[in-house]
């Protein structure tokens, strides 16, 4: 009888604590399957496991993923708001089958604008599919949103889907009959190129409407997790989440579009003068900072060259000065590992620094320049709530109009760095939770552990190993690397 035989199910079941946290379902094949939070992670899970529930329950998609579950993976947390958050990032990272998806947008309407027509229209659609076309939403209330709709064409002078425009025999088109001619009170007799600048009018106001809807769902959001209404809260969430991802693509789509040359030389011009730079801001670098209550705390740094990503110089860092939340430390310790670097290799400084937040974050980037003696470049700060400009120096906080370009290429710059501190994040939370699998192997102290990982680099790889390879490890016998090789791959 082996001195190593796995945890079973129940029994790992039957020691989770007491305690808020996330927890993840797996099948045979290790993969995740379904992600729940909890207030206890010992009553929530085991209620999975009672006597003959499997039999009892009426959704038959519920009876399929109890049947299915074959092992549990839990996460501990402070709090069932934190458990809250933490769901809903694995949930995106990891796109269960058995979670219900609300990305895909199913349960809400979305407005499409495909802009391949020669006379594009506002339609209302439930599926987003990867095409030219821009999307707006989901938007919940459907009433509310088709009343929009019925006043965006009042205003604009745009195409629904019920309108059936006509063509003349100029080429032209005529867009409503008479009646609605009077109607609506704009020419109704246009061009496609005439038309056009309706449309991109209309995106623009739907898209405000969309980024109003959102703020106001992240406030219901917060309102509804403090009176402690986890499930109502954690359906905003979803549909936050989904309203989040719509407006990203509207963002690429906009990165795309062939008029951006120009365009970009325009915005660091009109950026120059809005923050009196001495010269275009050709090469910006922005920091962000990513944590989840102060765990897996990571930063990135992107750089934009000429109004672009220049991915090749984006950079990840590991906090490594402290343990701990601290957004200001963290930023300190960023900005002057980056700038010694640059400093040490006789590389220019950008032409522009952004630091994703306020004052705080600013004059935590001026230490590291102070502390390195080095004189720091144009330096400038963009708080969220309300896109407002910080300054490092006395001048006033500067609120640029939400059309300003100059102000448009900064949001951009934030937005990338966000979007890749948060991916960095999640990487490194995915291969924790990989990894956590092997707490539940006996023996396997700390040095082992990391004498594994050196060898394999992380779970997958060693899940994949044979037993011979995992003998070959320093403080392994072939005993218990076959039992080892066992634990991880029990189907075989």
């Amino acid at each position: 009888m082996s001195d190593h035989q796995p945890i079973t199910l129940k029994e790992k079941v039957r020691a989770l604590p007491d305690k808020p946290g996330v927890y993840l379902m797996k099948d045979r094949l290790g993969r995740i399957i379904y992600v729940g939070k909890a207030n206890s992670l010992k009553k929530r899970v085991s209620s999975y496991f009672q006597r003959g529930r499997a039999r009892t329950i009426a959704q038959p998609k519920i009876r399929a993923l109890i049947e299915l579950i074959t092992d549990v993976e839990t996460i501990e947390v402070k709090s069932e708001p934190e458990a809250l958050l933490l769901e809903g990032k694995l949930i995106k990272q990891w796109r269960p089958r058995y979670n219900t998806d609300f990305t895909d947008d199913k349960r809400f309407l979305l407005v499409r604008v495909d802009l391949g027509e020669e006379l594009p229209r506002f339609r209302l659609t439930r599926l987003r599919k990867e095409d030219r076309s821009r999307y707006f939403g989901p938007f919940a209330h459907s009433g509310l949103l088709r009343k929009t709709l019925a006043q965006m064409r009042r205003q604009f002078g745009i195409l629904l889907a019920d309108a059936t425009p006509q063509q003349l025999p100029d080429g032209s088109w005529r867009l409503y009959d008479d009646v609605r001619e009077e109607l609506y009170g704009t020419d109704n007799i246009v061009t496609a190129e005439t038309y056009r600048p309706r449309v991109e009018a209309a995106c623009a106001f739907l898209e405000g409407k969309s980024r109003e809807w959102l703020e106001t769902l992240r406030a219901e959001m917060a309102t509804t997790a403090a009176r402690q209404e986890f499930e109502k809260a954690a359906e905003l969430r979803d549909v936050v989440f989904a309203l989040e991802k719509t407006l990203r693509k509207t963002r690429h789509f906009e990165r795309t579009d062939h008029t951006r040359p120009e365009g970009d030389a325009e915005a660091l011009a009109a950026l120059q003068a809005a923050l009196r730079l001495p010269t275009p801001p050709r090469t910006m670098e922005c920091f962000d900072i990513s944590h989840i209550s102060g765990t897996f705390v990571v930063a990135s740094m992107v750089r934009f060259a000429d109004g672009r990503p220049d991915k090749d110089n984006y950079r990840r860092f590991q906090i490594k000065s402290f343990i701990g939340n601290d957004d200001y430390r963290a930023m300190e310790e960023v900005v002057g590992r980056r700038y010694r670097r640059l400093a040490e290799e006789k590389k220019p400084l950008p032409d522009l620094v952004v630091i994703d937040g306020g004052r705080g974050q600013i004059g935590a980037a001026l230490k590291a320049f102070v502390a390195l003696e080095l004189e720091p470049p144009p330096l400038i700060g963009l708080a969220k709530q309300h896109e407002t400009i910080i300054f490092p120096d006395e001048r006033a906080p500067l609120n640029l109009p939400l059309n300003h370009p100059g102000l448009n290429v900064l949001q951009r710059l934030r937005d990338e760095a966000h979007r890749f501190a948060n991916t960095y994040n999640a990487d490194l939370r995915s291969k924790k939770i990989r990894e956590s699998v092997l707490d539940d192997f006996p023996g396997l102290g700390p040095v082992r552990r990391a004498a594994l990982l050196a060898r394999f680099a992380d779970i997958d790889r060693l899940r994949a190993a044979s037993a011979e390879e995992i003998a070959e490890v320093e403080g392994f016998g072939g005993k218990l690397a076959a039992e080892l090789h066992g634990f991880l791959n029990p189907s075989a």
